[in-house]
């Protein structure tokens, strides 16, 4: 799901933006920072769940919340959980070590899943019809011709060195230009005869735009928000109004389930922060 995210221009940008919108929403404190946040958040839009550890301090008490990437968590089956490290290290953690947000999958309670799972079909679709077309042109088969002589003017020099520019032709410069005098050709000396039209074939603009579609559709994403150029004059209304609904139905909802890191400070009270009074001038 971490590699997914270069596949497609949508599918790597809405996760980064819901971030964005949750940490609009989000207040920062002692006990967890905007930085903690912003990639707790990041996790828990791409893997349906994030990990923070629960920074003790020598008392036993919660300090703060620190992020643990999700990518590198496992669930151990006897309690507790495990860090993957590097060079094949691991990291235990007991059950009251982490805070653990997930979306709740109904197929098991372990692990949170994402909810844009439907779509990543739709996704490869994309990215395959993009590298296709990439690859058509980087073979120069997109410049694909017959080019046919039938002067007896045309001397065997010059069908050389026809051969040789279009050969030439094939990858870089296949849109070179090129210019044929034959002093007493008929008028159909020499045709160009295209093998195909490639527009016709694969509808490359159609595949994009369903996949694309379905891909925000998955996300959730209103057009509007996910910079999509609208093909009507009128738009897709107002973007103020959009972004409020979006955020009341999408974000908020989300912002309650990170709620229960807010609750483990609360209740454990490892610290009584208050926010600094404002500088008063005094006067003599």
């Amino acid at each position: 799901m971490a590699k997914l995210l270069k596949a497609n221009a949508h599918h790597g940008a809405i996760p980064g933006f819901k971030r964005n919108l949750l940490l609009r929403e989000f207040i920062a404190s002692p006990g967890l920072s905007v930085s903690t946040m912003s990639r707790a958040a990041l996790d828990f839009m791409v893997f349906g769940e994030a990990y923070f550890y629960r920074v003790p301090n020598m008392l036993g008490q919660v300090l703060e919340l620190q992020h643990l990437p999700a990518i590198n968590m496992r669930v151990r089956v006897d309690g507790g959980y495990v860090q993957l490290l590097q060079d094949g290290k691991e990291d235990e953690f007991d059950q009251d070590e982490i805070e653990h947000i997930f979306n709740y999958d109904v197929e098991q309670n372990i692990y949170g899943v994402p909810e844009y799972l439907g779509g990543l079909q739709a996704l490869l679709l994309n990215e395959a019809a993009t590298l296709f077309r990439r690859r058509y042109y980087s073979n120069g088969a997109h410049a694909g011709y017959i080019f046919y002589t039938n002067d007896a003017n045309l001397s065997e020099k010059d069908e050389d060195e026809l051969r040789a520019q279009i050969t030439a032709s094939k990858g870089v410069g296949n849109f070179r230009s090129m210019f044929v005098n034959i002093p007493g050709g008929t008028e159909k000396a020499i045709q160009i005869i295209p093998v195909g039209d490639f527009q016709a074939k694969d509808e490359l603009e159609k595949v994009k735009n369903i996949t694309r579609n379905d891909v925000i559709a998955a996300w959730r994403m209103n057009p509007a928000l996910a910079g999509i150029i609208p093909e009507n004059s009128g738009g897709f209304g107002d973007i103020e109004k959009i972004d409020r609904v979006y955020t009341s139905n999408e974000i908020r909802p989300i912002c309650q389930l990170f709620e229960q890191a807010n609750e483990t400070l609360r209740e454990d009270r490892r610290f009584n922060w208050k926010k600094p009074p404002e500088d008063t001038k005094t006067t003599e």
